[in-house]
């Protein structure tokens, strides 16, 4: 699959095509969370939706939501992509502080949904086909709160273990226009499903950006990474912001450090927060305490037939 070029760059030295892939994070519409019965409802008092397992005490064992491996299969055949009949949940180790287990359990090798498309409305009449890498399902973290006190921090666990779907894409787009229509058509294609409700403000949909920029068709270039974005409009200043950041830098002789960065909506920047990780730092491996999940055809033949029109049939239409 080839992106559609998008628009270069002018720097000092002539022109740069800007490479772009994106992991969206869609919150999947659940009364209960992806390993246990407590409430996903927005708003309550800090901790008061918090089971055993969320708080990770001594001895308590995650039990799988049906209802989230469903929206995960609706959302997977929503984006044509292919629904793999076995996938795994593996544990992501690092410490942080609203995670109260240690490690997150997310899916690594074998995710829930391989390869797909969106294809997306461009100005003038044109269209890009973005590649979709994969779907997989994992737990959302619990938040810290940094404003309560001058000495200390506090965390809210309501939203830990929440399921969340990381849809990535592959790096097929060429500009901040392409991102933002890309985003806007998996938003929109989640709120058809019924599988996420795309409340960006709540931070029910966000996405992490990945930016780097090269020579037209040469070789990739080192990315950086801009984390929990939660604005459409955002998410185009931030590319631009970076791409520019980058070209400038490789223009002076610099090199890009891999890193993971913040946008600062008030300045227009995005700032340096922490290198970036590899998958190899997470030592992922298998949950053992859960069981490969085993779907037959006839379960997501039927997870099909029961899909409503979505947004490019309704065009078609």
């Amino acid at each position: 699959m080839t992106a559609t070029s998008g628009k270069l760059v002018k720097g000092a030295t002539g022109d740069w095509e800007v490479v772009i892939g994106l992991e969206v994070h869609a919150q999947v519409t659940s009364n209960a969370k992806l390993f246990s019965g407590a409430s996903t409802e927005f708003g309550g008092e800090p901790n008061s939706h918090v089971s055993l397992v969320d708080a990770a005490m001594p001895g308590m064992l995650p039990v799988i939501n049906a209802q989230c491996v469903k929206q995960a299969v609706r959302t997977g055949l929503g984006l044509n992509a292919q629904i793999n009949l076995r996938s795994v949940f593996d544990r992501k180790n690092y410490f942080y502080a609203d995670s109260p287990q240690g490690y997150q359990i997310s899916q690594y090798k074998s995710p829930i949904v391989g390869e797909g498309e969106v294809t997306v409305e461009l100005e003038g009449g044109k269209s890009a086909t973005i590649g979709i890498e994969r779907l997989h399902l994992e737990q959302d973290a619990g938040k810290l709160l940094h404003d309560q006190s001058p000495t200390m921090s506090f965390v809210d666990l309501n939203r830990s273990g929440v399921a969340l779907m990381e849809i990535v894409s592959k790096p097929d787009i060429r500009d901040a226009e392409q991102a933002k229509a890309y985003v806007t058509k998996v938003r929109s294609i989640l709120r058809y499903l019924g599988t996420c409700d795309g409340d960006m403000e709540k931070g029910n949909l966000r996405a992490d950006v990945n930016v780097s920029v090269r020579k037209p068709g040469g070789p990739l270039g080192t990315r950086c990474e801009i984390k929990n974005m939660n604005s459409i409009t955002f998410i185009g200043q931030a590319i631009e912001y970076e791409a520019r950041r980058q070209i400038e830098i490789i223009e002076d002789g610099g090199a890009i450090d891999q890193e993971t960065r913040l946008f600062d909506p008030n300045k227009g920047e995005t700032r340096s927060m922490r290198s970036k990780e590899e998958a190899h730092d997470y030592r992922y491996f298998p949950d053992p305490d859960l069981l490969p999940l085993e779907f037959t055809d006839a379960y997501v033949a039927e997870i099909k037939a029961s899909l409503p029109e979505l947004p490019d049939q309704k065009n078609a239409r």
